[in-house]
């Protein structure tokens, strides 16, 4: 047909690239090279913040943060934002309304991506809106024997951008480990699992207001907006780019020679430095507490002699008197920070 029509194009355009590989790109059927392969990432918290325009100076930073933990920085959610109203006045519209934006959207997004497929990928993404996951545990909530078709469907999330599989490393050489998690990073779809998804006949019925416990996600959507941010991260330790091995949450397994640790986000250079990042969500000023978890894992953690640790502080509602005067931290960062 295209032999017969030179001038016909045919242009594919999907949010799971996977399939165009599989049924497209890897077909013997068609010829050509890709002129361009381009990833859409969320916009940087920077960039986001000139959706609020003329209220931009006038927004309080841990407003902001309260929209982009439902929103992240996706720019079509960002856009039904009522910038001259709170973020509680934004949320309860676009969530808890029977006509709000994000009421609706879980449901086109994964049977306009997934069809009858669907309800597996959800199971997936319910299991991590609480929290990270192994692949093993991905086939105990799916109740299946380890085959490769869950692992196309974490594949398949991946491409959409919805989850992250993160892998931990060897600090000596800065290659993979083959030990990883899951992480659900895109905000949304925590948002709605979590509180839209169990109250929907009540938010049907608009008989239902934002639930006061919503501030206990907001761990997880911070610390996926700084992942998300990481060239931020960079500048703001004046870090090099191309001086950065690897960087990733980090997680080191207990065994006879060494105890077990987890770092919320660690940067490894080439100059045998280790920028050990803690990103800490409080309604209040962080106190020295945060200093003593910070002191045990630097203890657990296990490295070659040759390299050096830097502790690193990222937080959102400030921090008190003694900590800052005990100048632990090489850099603390706030999420302020993060938006200029």
């Amino acid at each position: 047909y295209f032999k017969n029509n030179p001038k016909l194009l045919l242009i594919l355009s999907g949010s799971v690239s996977s399939w165009i590989e599989k049924n497209i790109l890897a077909s013997t059927g068609f010829l050509g090279r890709i002129s361009i392969d381009l990833l859409l990432e969320e916009l940087p918290l920077h960039e986001c913040t000139a959706f609020w325009g003329k209220y931009k100076q006038h927004t309080a930073a841990y407003d902001m943060l309260q929209i982009f933990s439902i929103t992240g920085g996706v720019p079509r959610y960002l856009e039904e934002i009522y910038t001259e109203q709170s973020a509680s006045n934004n949320i309860q519209r676009l969530g808890f309304s029977k006509n709000g934006f994000l009421f609706k959207e879980f449901d086109k997004i994964f049977s306009d991506l997934f069809d009858v497929r669907s309800e597996k990928y959800k199971v997936i993404v319910r299991k991590l809106a609480y929290g990270h996951a192994t692949l093993d545990e991905i086939y105990t909530t799916l109740d299946t024997e380890k085959t490769g078709v869950v692992t196309n469907y974490v594949a398949d999330l991946i491409a959409a951008g919805f989850i992250s599989r993160d892998f931990t490393w060897n600090i000596k050489d800065g290659k993979d480990s083959k030990l990883s998690v899951l992480r659900l990073k895109d905000n949304y779809l925590r948002f709605y699992l979590r509180y839209i998804e169990p109250n929907k006949e009540r938010i049907a019925r608009d008989t239902i207001g934002v639930p006061q416990q919503l501030s206990s996600i907001l761990g997880l959507q911070f610390e996926n907006l700084v992942l998300a941010n990481r060239k931020a991260i960079y500048n703001l330790l004046s870090l090099n780019p191309n001086n950065i091995i690897v960087d990733n949450p980090f997680f080191q397994r207990k065994t006879k020679r060494q105890q077990g640790c987890q770092i919320d986000y660690m940067i490894q250079t080439s100059d045998s430095m280790l920028y050990l990042c803690e990103i800490k969500f409080s309604k209040d000023k962080l106190g020295l507490q945060v200093m003593h978890e910070m002191q045990e894992k630097l203890a657990r953690l296990s490295v070659p002699k040759h390299f050096s640790k830097r502790a690193v502080l990222i937080h959102v509602n400030g921090i008190t008197t003694d900590l800052a005067e005990a100048e632990f931290f090489t850099k603390i960062i706030s999420f302020e920070d993060l938006l200029t």
